[in-house]
C-alpha cells in the first residue's frame, strides 16, 4: 500500500517511549570517533567548494559530521552523508577545510587532515547554463562499486565542475576537466540510476543527462547484515479491538535509518518514518489489526538504509488475535 506518513501524535509518543524506557546513548562508554580520511575540496563554482570523505567507523554510530573552513565550523550534515557544498565563498580564495565525526554519544573526534581548494575567478553577468553532458556510460566495478564516464559539456565561460546524481540525490562532484569517476560505497546485486550534471563559475547548472543504469556485481552480501536484529511481534487486545506490539533493534548502517517497512501476511502494510530523532538502539510501534479473535497473522519488517536502498528482512514473526 501507499507509504503513509506517522501521524505526529504517533511519532511523539514513540519518541517519548523511547527516552523513558532509557535507550538513550549518552553517558556508553567507548572512544570517541576517530579522524575522517579520504578528504577531498574542490571548487564546484566563483562561490562553492564541494568537500567530500569517507565514513567513519564507530562503536556508537556517527550521528553527525561537522565541516570546518579554518577555524570555523560552516556545516554539519546528518551522519549518513559524506559530501557537503560549501557556499557563499569568494572568488579567487584559496580555503582550507576539515572535517569532524560526532557519534551519537555526542563525542566529537579529531579532525582530519587539511585540504585546500581555490575558488576561480567570478565571471560578470552569466546566465547561460552548460549544455547537458552527452553520451554517458558505465559499468559495474566488482560489487561496491561503479566507473561512469561522459562526453564533455560546453559552456561559453567554461565548464568548472559536474554533479553526479544517484536518482535524486547529489552524492558526488569532480573538476571541470574530468569526464569520468568512479562511485563507490554501492550495496552488492543492487540496481541504482545515474545521472550527470555540468556547471559553470557562475553556478549555472545544465540539464541532466541520460540516465545510466547499472546494476552491482552480486557479493557476499545476502542482507542479513543490514536487517533489522532482536524482532518481537505481539498481540494484544485493548477497547475490543486487536493490536500489534512490534520491537526490534535497527540495523548497524552508514547514517542514521528514519524509515521502516512493515510487511503482514506477506505483503507491506505499512511504512513508518519517524519525525524527528530516530532511535538507534531499540525501536517500538504498534498498529490496529481489526476486532475478529483467532486471526493469525505473519509480520516481518525491513530499513530503508542511508543509500535509498532497503536492507534485509527480519526473522518472521508469528502472532493470533485473541490468543
Amino acid at each position: 500500500m501507499p507509504r503513509v506518513p506517522l501521524p505526529a501524535l504517533l511519532v511523539c509518543g514513540t519518541l517519548t517511549l523511547v527516552v523513558s524506557c532509557g535507550w538513550s546513548q549518552e553517558g556508553r562508554d567507548g572512544p570517541a570517533p576517530g579522524a575522517p580520511t579520504g578528504v577531498t575540496a574542490a571548487a564546484g563554482s566563483a562561490t562553492s567548494v564541494h568537500v567530500m570523505w569517507n565514513a567513519v567507523s564507530t562503536e556508537a554510530g556517527v550521528r553527525a559530521y561537522e565541516v570546518y573552513r579554518g577555524t570555523a565550523k560552516v556545516r554539519e550534515v546528518p551522519g549518513s552523508r559524506h559530501m557537503v557544498d560549501v557556499t557563499r565563498l569568494r572568488p579567487s580564495t584559496t580555503y582550507v577545510f576539515t572535517v569532524r565525526a560526532r557519534d551519537a554519544d555526542g563525542r566529537l573526534g579529531p579532525p582530519s587532515r587539511e585540504v585546500r581548494a581555490t575558488t576561480p575567478a567570478a565571471v560578470a553577468a552569466d546566465r547561460s547554463a552548460p549544455s547537458r553532458p552527452a553520451g554517458p556510460r558505465g559499468r559495474a566495478v566488482g560489487s561496491r562499486s561503479v566507473q561512469l564516464t561522459w562526453d564533455a559539456a560546453t559552456d561559453d565561460r567554461g565548464v568548472v565542475s559536474y554533479d553526479i546524481h544517484q536518482g535524486g540525490t547529489k552524492i558526488h562532484s569532480v573538476g571541470g576537466t574530468q569526464t569520468g569517476t568512479v562511485v563507490t560505497g554501492l550495496r552488492p546485486g543492487t540496481p541504482y540510476t545515474f545521472t550527470v550534471r555540468a556547471r559553470d563559475a557562475a553556478d549555472n547548472v545544465s540539464p541532466p543527462s541520460a540516465a545510466v543504469r547499472l546494476t552491482t556485481a552480486p557479493g557476499d552480501d545476502d542482507g542479513r547484515g543490514t536487517a533489522p536484529t532482536g524482532f518481537r511481534a505481539t498481540a494484544r487486545a485493548e477497547g475490543g479491538a486487536h493490536y500489534l506490539d512490534l520491537s526490534w533493534v535497527p540495523p548497524r548502517a552508514d547514517g542514521v535509518i528514519t524509515e521502516y517497512q512493515i510487511h503482514l501476511d506477506g505483503r507491506a502494510a505499512t511504512s513508518l518514518v519517524w519525525g524527528g530523532t530516530a532511535p538507534r538502539e531499540k525501536a517500538t510501534y504498534s498498529f490496529y489489526l481489526g476486532r475478529e479473535d483467532g486471526v493469525r497473522h505473519r509480520v516481518r519488517i525491513r530499513a530503508k538504509l542511508p543509500d535509498g536502498t532497503w536492507g534485509g528482512f527480519s526473522a518472521e514473526r508469528t502472532v493470533t488475535t485473541g490468543g
